[in-house]
């Protein structure tokens, strides 16, 4: 089952979270593979979506934000947007949308950066606003300072982290057909304990970039950790051989019911709702077209098709559709 362990290393500034997905994230691939009309993910799509599966569980679990963490990139590769979205109960969602066929071989630059214009962006959208309130977001390239290509995932995120919130942040990010794992070790903050919300960022945090001494040497343990290992090996075993001269305090693991979950919010009322704002003109013109109206989620793989009767039922009663205000893709 997939689980959640956050542990902070005793008398020193320093935390990580480990996870591993695997029911959850097996239902992801699962339902894009029955997909009829898109089939399955290509390997180095799954892997890149596995990790940013990953990555947002990490992320959501560590800054404990009332909302939803939406992970995106955007390339100018066959690759054109990705989406990992966990909520606050780390209940998740994810999908990709392909311009073009991916090639086995294909590397993080090759999907996503192709010119360099590839972005990663990080959206926090609080549960409940206020009038007014906008979604917090940061953004970043897929490059580093320097203008080079970023060719992992992990160190486009550990980049975010330093531009966006002045924290130093380790992550070993890895996915397969079965799994999605990821650790992260950050840096407490100098000030408090939020971050990514942008709440926490000073000249103080700012100064202690790179500097720490027992956060670089336990960033160089997790950095040894491969690939296969995080994988393959359960949480005990990881923690015991990275970090078996520190002390470390582990809080409750998250499993059972308090685990990550994959959900979807989609729902035919939805869709209906979504016919109903097309206008009845265009809803017939659709089926009149097609012979009926056809509408998948990309998260879910959901298929949901109105034919005539159901699409004309929709206009003579349409008080009688009350979930939702549409499907969020």
């Amino acid at each position: 089952m997939s689980e959640v362990h956050k542990f902070i290393f005793e008398g020193l500034p320093v935390r990580g979270v480990l996870v591993r997905l695997t029911d959850a994230w097996s239902q992801i691939l699962q339902r894009r593979a029955a997909n009829t009309t898109t089939g399955a993910y290509a390997q180095p799509v799954q892997n890149l979506l596995g990790e940013m599966v990953a990555a947002g569980v990490l992320m959501q679990s560590n800054i404990k934000f009332d909302g939803a963490l939406i992970l995106q990139i955007a390339g100018d590769g066959p690759v054109k947007l990705a989406v990992a979205e966990v909520q606050s109960d780390l209940s998740l969602r994810a999908t990709v949308n392909l311009q073009t066929d991916v090639k086995d071989s294909a590397t993080l630059s090759q999907m996503v950066n192709v010119h360099n214009q590839g972005r990663c962006a990080i959206t926090l959208d609080p549960n409940n606003k206020f009038p007014g309130q906008q979604p917090y977001q940061g953004v970043v390239p897929l490059f580093d300072d320097s203008g080079q290509p970023l060719q992992q995932l992990s160190a486009v995120l550990e980049h975010y982290m330093l531009q966006s919130e002045q924290l130093d942040t380790t992550l070993v990010l890895a996915a397969d057909g079965a799994v999605a794992a990821g650790l992260l070790i950050q840096r407490l903050p100098v000030m408090g304990e939020k971050n990514l919300a942008g709440s926490m960022v000073s000249q103080d945090n700012e100064d202690q970039i790179g500097l720490n001494e027992h956060y670089n040497r336990i960033s160089i343990l997790a950095k040894s950790l491969k690939r296969e290992e995080l994988l393959t090996l359960d949480v005990e075993t990881i923690l015991r051989r990275l970090f078996w001269e520190e002390t470390i305090t582990r809080f409750e693991p998250l499993q059972g019911d308090a685990a990550p979950r994959f959900a979807c919010n989609c729902s035919r009322e939805r869709v209906a709702r979504m016919i109903v704002g097309l206008g009845q003109e265009e809803a017939n013109s659709i089926v009149a077209e097609r012979g009926d109206i056809e509408v998948g989620c990309e998260f879910c793989g959901a298929q949901y098709r109105f034919d005539a009767v159901d699409a004309a039922q929709l206009f003579v009663a349409p008080e009688q559709i009350t979930e939702g205000v549409g499907l969020r893709h």
